[in-house]
């Protein structure tokens, strides 16, 4: 079955998004309005999730063990017969910039996190993706938000993906 074509308005962002101009300057301007907007209401507003399903992650960082808030575009995953997401998969584009972002050294030295998730906070752990399942993982991600595959072709490295897990 097809997804339903996006409306014209998500159609302009996927494209935006994919530029590089925004490339350049989103990874400042994006998370600091998430991170600001999200600690105005408390937990209950994430900007970015008015377009796609976002969580805030909480992470130590992985060199000075300090918790690191950062906003994430996601892909929730329904556990089965429960109607709730059970885990969460999140992608490491960095917005198809050449370095992976810090938050996945952060998930790789300290998996155990906690996610803001429409204003609860759920605690997870994270895997790293590969092989078969993140193939299938990636497939879903595209569909999803087709701008990744913009992302992965202007770098030379794997777009790290996790599977955050609730505990």
């Amino acid at each position: 079955m097809t997804p339903p074509a996006p409306n014209p308005g998500v159609r302009l962002v996927r494209r935006v998004s994919s530029t590089r101009g925004f490339a350049k300057v989103a990874p400042r301007v994006v998370p600091a309005l998430d991170r600001a907007v999200h600690r105005l209401t408390g937990g209950k507003v994430l900007l970015s999730a008015q377009l796609l399903p976002g969580v805030v992650l909480t992470a130590r960082g992985a060199r000075s063990g300090l918790p690191r808030r950062t906003p994430l575009a996601c892909l929730p995953q329904e556990r089965t017969g429960e109607g709730a997401p059970g885990s969460w998969v999140v992608a490491g584009s960095n917005f198809g910039r050449k370095d992976h972002p810090a938050w996945t050294g952060n998930l790789l030295a300290h998996p155990e996190a906690v996610i803001n998730w429409k204003g609860r906070d759920v605690p997870v752990t994270a895997r790293l993706l590969r092989g078969a399942e993140r193939d299938t993982a990636w497939r879903a991600l595209l569909e999803f938000w087709p701008p990744y595959a913009t992302y992965q072709a202007r770098v030379d490295r794997e777009i790290r993906l996790f599977r955050l897990v609730r505990r």
